[in-house]
């Protein structure tokens, strides 16, 4: 029998051979600086936000010098301009106790000649029972001629002169109730007829607006 040496063959632990004679790629230059990078983007961010500003602002001021030009233009209106707001009513053509119907910017305006029944009656009122308390005295230049829009405060409509359970202005779209003096006495409109800017001229001509 042949006895071996079996260390020659086991030995105590592996032995891993390493090759050193292998090139490895160099990545340098595509890694990415950090902090570079972060500063970099930052400044980047604040310039586009800077960009941003300032293309939002420079339309923004032309459209404002814009609207203040235009209203000043408009607050600087003509005199042409001025004397289509204005309306001239001969006062004479208009009976005692009938009401004229004229078109003043657009909108109905109510001359009224009042009676000396209706203006006694209607400074009699007592305040405390309408609902838009104002005194037949500040409503009225002068006591037998009464100025007022055309238009019910409730929705718009055009009340009928001489009409409703007052005897000043009735509205049929809704049922409110003027009287002589265009105070709401009854009905859903919450304010007395508009009285607009007028004045007398003389004793025979009324100019509004």
């Amino acid at each position: 029998m042949v006895i071996c040496n079996v260390k020659h063959f086991i030995g105590p632990g592996q032995i891993r051979l390493a090759h050193t004679d292998i090139d490895f790629p160099d990545f340098s230059a595509y890694r990415h600086d950090r902090e570079s990078g972060e500063d970099s983007g930052l400044d980047n961010r604040k310039a586009f936000s800077y960009l941003m500003v300032a293309a939002g602002t420079i339309p923004t001021t032309y459209f404002a010098k814009a609207m203040v030009q235009e209203l000043v233009i408009s607050m600087s209106a003509s005199a042409d301009v001025l004397a289509v707001g204005k309306i001239e009513v001969k006062l004479d053509k208009i009976p005692e106790g009938k009401n004229v119907t004229f078109k003043w910017r657009g909108q109905p305006l109510f001359v009224r000649h009042r009676t000396a029944e209706e203006i006694e009656t209607e400074q009699a009122v007592d305040l405390s029972s309408l609902r838009h308390q104002e005194h037949d005295n500040d409503r009225v230049k002068k006591p037998e001629w009464l100025v007022v829009l055309g238009i019910c405060t409730h929705l718009g409509c055009v009340p009928i002169p001489n009409k409703g359970e007052y005897g000043g202005y009735y509205c049929p779209c809704h049922g409110s109730h003027y009287d002589s003096s265009g105070r709401i006495r009854k009905g859903p409109a919450p304010l007395n007829l508009a009285v607009p800017e007028y004045a007398f001229a003389d004793d025979d001509t009324l100019v509004v607006g």
